[in-house]
């Protein structure tokens, strides 16, 4: 499928990366967040949703310098999904390293887009600074409820994680957008293909915060879920990835369920004319028998 998102009216020319993959109103490319962020022409994006490495799952460095299957997972060995980059920052580099991405992502968003940003209780503080330091507007926190969590005796459950989201500066209250809910409640997605995959609808419904027909960026796009969840709800999304397994993963699960989708519709249509071919041939049978 034609990929519609020319990178020509979305990088500076002499920035491209050296892979990328796309179809209709999507594209997702192949390299480091820091460098293509600042890459892309001014002013071209509607809204960022996003789930960036948290380089959290503990308190102490050590325990931030397993591995995210180590932290994040559950799964034995041998059914461990791959591994993803950017994890392993202490939380003064991993402040750091966020302001500076979200400072060119504003660069490249129009007056007014929103900003979503999935974190957890550990790095919640930070993250609000590192918003903030990049001249985004902090407007508040909605929450995911996942529902199922380990319990802990004589504590509370830790079944929540949390979106931060702002703007770019002043956003009026006028937008086409309906008003959306501060708790989303979803459990963990079945059979992911990352290691902190998203639920679908969950993010179908968090990208709502997108004017209609908006282009969203998401600058971590890992399973391709984001990206998904736009396009089929009628957005164009922009992903980049740099883990290698993730950017084809999250590349091949788009397509091949945008291919699907396809063919359902084209299976759709056939049936459709097959069913008005014969109920016009029996529109001419009876008229004939007037």
């Amino acid at each position: 499928m034609e990929n519609t998102l020319q990178l020509g009216n979305l990088l500076k020319e002499g920035t491209y990366p050296e892979e990328y993959t796309g179809g209709k109103n999507w594209t997702i490319l192949h390299g480091d967040t820091l460098k293509l962020v600042k890459a892309f022409q001014p002013g071209i994006f509607d809204a960022v949703i996003t789930d960036p490495p948290y380089a959290s799952g503990g308190t102490k460095q050590n325990e931030r310098n397993r591995t995210t299957n180590q932290k994040y997972s559950s799964m034995k060995a041998e059914n461990a999904l791959p591994d993803f980059d950017g994890d392993n920052k202490d939380q003064r580099s991993w402040t750091h390293w966020m302001a500076e991405w979200l400072y060119d992502a504003r660069k490249a968003c129009k007056v007014g887009a929103p900003i979503c940003l999935f974190i957890d209780w550990r790095q919640y503080p930070s993250i609000t600074d590192a918003l903030q330091w990049a001249g985004w507007i902090w407007r508040g926190t909605a929450v995911w409820d996942k529902g199922n969590s380990r319990p802990q005796k004589g504590r509370f459950r830790q079944q929540a994680e949390y979106i931060v989201w702002g703007s770019n500066g002043p956003m009026p209250i006028n937008r086409p957008v309906s008003c959306l809910p501060g708790v989303f409640r979803y459990g963990n997605p079945q059979n992911r293909i990352h290691v902190t995959e998203k639920p679908l609808q969950l993010m179908k419904d968090v990208i709502q915060i997108c004017e209609p027909g908006g282009r969203i960026l998401d600058p971590f796009s890992g399973a391709g879920t984001t990206i998904l969840a736009a396009v089929e709800e009628g957005y164009e999304a922009v992903g980049i990835e740099v883990t290698d397994a993730y950017y084809k993963l999250g590349s091949d699960r788009v397509s091949k369920r945008k291919r699907r989708r396809k063919g359902r519709v084209t299976r759709a249509s056939t049936w459709m004319s097959k069913f008005i071919s014969e109920e016009e041939k029996c529109i001419h049978v009876d008229a004939g028998k007037g």
